[in-house]
């Protein structure tokens, strides 16, 4: 009997603070609550450090919850990860980070080594790489990764937390990139390449050798490239709450489809459809309807 895939979210672990209350969260929390939320039959964990306060145990919990492997999180001295968010009018989301959390501590083990080795999935960031100790750790982890193994680079650029370094090294890491339009042209003005949209991901793709490269534009949808195909979806319309983690709801969607071998048109329209309704719920986890837990979706928008 084939084994169920193992995908992880490796990097910080955080809450967000949100004017009415906080809220559980970081980006690969975020990603393996979706990806377990999705209903596939996954073994899905996050790799990261908590602190042994009131938030690290809260955070597990939220975890558990969600049905996600919190054996290889660690308890540290340091306080679990705050981020302060801010909404503008639309609900799109600002935000200001806590320094030296307990995610900045995240040190490198045996047990790590062993899970990194078993791992079929992983995706990880630059936040979680803004101190030298989880820069390491994250690195050693990908690095320890099988050559079969989806490395999912989804960028999540929060300014001052990344230097142009650790986005260059992350991409020789990785073999799929996910990024946004702000995202996209920060990139572009690094690597000092010019064109139109295709243009800018075929070069990325074809300098770091990625198979994938997904787009995401908001409103307007997403576009993912991989080596012979393309696919470009409009964006979902919705009400948008507040936008925090619908774009790791999207590469949940992208790395299990990735996985299970569907084609890209399929994993971009439900990956948008996904997205689209994290935006209309409050928080960054919000309990995925039945209807997002198959390939493909009847009909974009199905109920």
């Amino acid at each position: 009997m084939k084994q169920a895939p193992v995908v992880v979210g490796l990097g910080e672990i955080l809450w967000d603070v949100f004017p009415d209350g906080a809220r559980f969260g970081g980006a690969p929390a975020n990603f393996a609550c979706s990806a377990a939320g999705l209903g596939h039959n996954m073994e899905v964990a996050v790799v990261s450090a908590v602190g042994d306060d009131e938030l690290g145990e809260r955070a597990i919990a939220a975890l558990v919850e969600h049905e996600v492997d919190v054996s290889a999180i660690a308890r540290n001295s340091r306080p679990t990860g705050q981020v302060l968010v801010e909404l503008d009018a639309i609900g799109h989301a600002s935000y200001r980070f806590e320094p030296d959390a307990a995610w900045d501590r995240l040190e490198w083990s045996k047990e790590h080594e062993s899970l990194a080795q078993r791992v079929d999935a992983v995706c990880f960031g630059t936040l979680g790489q803004r101190s030298p100790l989880s820069l390491q750790t994250i690195r050693s982890f990908v690095a320890a990764t099988r050559p079969t193994a989806l490395r999912i680079f989804d960028i999540n650029l929060r300014p001052p937390f990344y230097s142009d370094k650790i986005i260059l090294d992350s991409l020789e890491l990785a073999n799929v990139l996910k990024l946004n339009d702000d995202e996209l042209a920060n990139v572009a003005k690094l690597l000092d390449i010019s064109g139109t949209v295709m243009e800018l991901l075929r070069q990325i793709q074809t300098r770091f050798t990625l198979d994938v490269v997904a787009l995401t534009r908001g409103a307007d949808g997403a576009l993912i490239i991989g080596q012979d195909e393309v696919s470009e979806v409009k964006g979902v319309p919705t009400k948008v709450v507040d936008t925090v983690g619908a774009g790791d709801a999207f590469t949940a969607v992208l790395t299990i489809g990735l996985l299970q071998g569907v084609d890209l048109q399929a994993i971009n329209q439900l990956a948008c459809e996904v997205a689209a309704f994290v935006c209309s719920q409050s928080g960054a986890t919000p309990k995925l309807p039945a209807r997002f837990g198959s390939f493909p979706i009847s009909k974009l928008g199905d109920k």
